[in-house]
This record gives C-alpha cells, sequence and structure tokens, in this order.
C-alpha cells in the first residue's frame, strides 16, 4: 500500500463521517441556536432548558435520518472491504 490509496481510504473515511453525522449535528446546532435566541428574550439563563430540547432534536434526528446514516455506513464498509484485494496488488 503506499501513500497515495492511504490518504484517498483516509479521505473517504473523512467524508463518510461528515455526511453521517452532519443531520445530528445540524438540527441541533439549529435547535440550540433557537433555545438561545429564545432566553435571550426571555432572560432566562437555565441549562437544562438548553439541553433538553437539544437531546430531543439529536433523537428525532436519529430516528428520522437513522436508515439513512445506516446505509451510508454500511455503504463504505462494503466500499472498503471491496477494495482489499486491490490494495496487495
Amino acid at each position: 500500500m503506499n501513500s497515495d490509496i492511504a490518504l484517498q481510504m483516509m479521505r473517504d473515511l473523512l467524508w463518510a463521517a461528515l455526511t453521517v453525522s452532519a443531520p445530528v449535528l445540524g438540527i441541533t446546532m439549529l435547535v440550540g441556536l433557537a433555545v438561545s435566541f429564545v432566553q435571550v428574550i426571555t432572560q432566562v439563563q437555565e441549562m437544562s432548558l438548553t439541553f433538553i430540547p437539544k437531546l430531543v432534536a439529536a433523537s428525532l434526528a436519529l430516528v428520522f435520518c437513522g436508515g439513512w446514516m445506516l446505509h451510508k455506513v454500511m455503504q463504505f464498509a462494503v466500499h472498503l472491504w471491496s477494495n482489499i484485494p486491490a490494495l496487495f496488488s
């Protein structure tokens, strides 16, 4: 295995991780911004008010996007395993 193949594998790994984690991170970020905006308006600075909505949003994102996320991870794993013989030739 040369460095080009290793760098390609690392790029594929990082891209798969980014695309799989993006829905959950994006939704929780938007919910966190919305809750922070409400806290600024109402001047209520309670830490549990930010934690619970983000937890619910992350859970809902996993429920709705979980199948797609699992499909992407499986697609990456199959691609990785199918390329093993090419690494040693």
